[in-house]
């Protein structure tokens, strides 16, 4: 992990957050019932901060191995378009979503729990993960969250990336003290 200085600075940058869905936004289990039909968590706290951020500009994308309609749904709630299911090679589908939304690698944030999303970490100016990714992801991330997957670890970073960038305070005014 980076020094605070050069943490804050990449994270000063960030125009746009992209995030892995399993084990990201969810907890990484599938839940899948006697009928057949497939369940995932998010956690609303998560979605509060994605819903906030993207008030004050910030652009968020998924980018997810598997297919599910739940993805969808999901993005959909949170407002976020930049959706792309069934990529194990992340990378080359980054590089096309920086290039269509006009930034530069160092303007993203990619957070991952994996080892398929270590060469999009490292591509990106500021590579993330939750508290209980893979070992090897958390070695290669820029910063780690304090929660897990599912269960805050998208808030995490929304928050340090808004109070960096002197965000956090116009969302305290706004959702605390309207």
């Amino acid at each position: 992990m980076l020094e605070s200085d050069s943490l804050a600075l990449k994270a000063a940058r960030i125009k746009m957050i992209v995030l892995d869905n399993d084990g990201v936004l969810t907890d990484g289990k599938v839940y899948i019932n006697n009928e057949g039909l497939e369940s995932k968590a998010f956690a609303i706290r998560d979605g509060f901060a994605v819903v906030a951020a993207r008030r004050v500009g910030i652009k968020f994308g998924i980018i997810t191995g598997l297919l599910s309609r739940i993805v969808e749904t999901r993005a959909a709630q949170l407002g976020i378009s930049e959706v792309h299911q069934g990529f194990v090679d992340k990378l080359d589908r980054m590089k096309e979503i920086i290039e269509r939304n006009g930034l530069l690698p160092e303007e993203v944030a990619y957070m991952g729990d994996d080892l398929f999303d270590i060469p999009v970490m490292r591509y990106v100016g500021l590579g993330a993960a939750p508290a209980d990714a893979y070992p090897l992801v958390i070695e290669s991330a820029d910063w780690v969250a304090s929660s897990k997957g599912g269960d805050g670890a998208v808030r995490d970073l929304v928050e340090f990336v808004l109070k960096t960038q002197g965000h956090w305070e116009w969302v305290l005014k706004t959702f605390v003290n309207p």
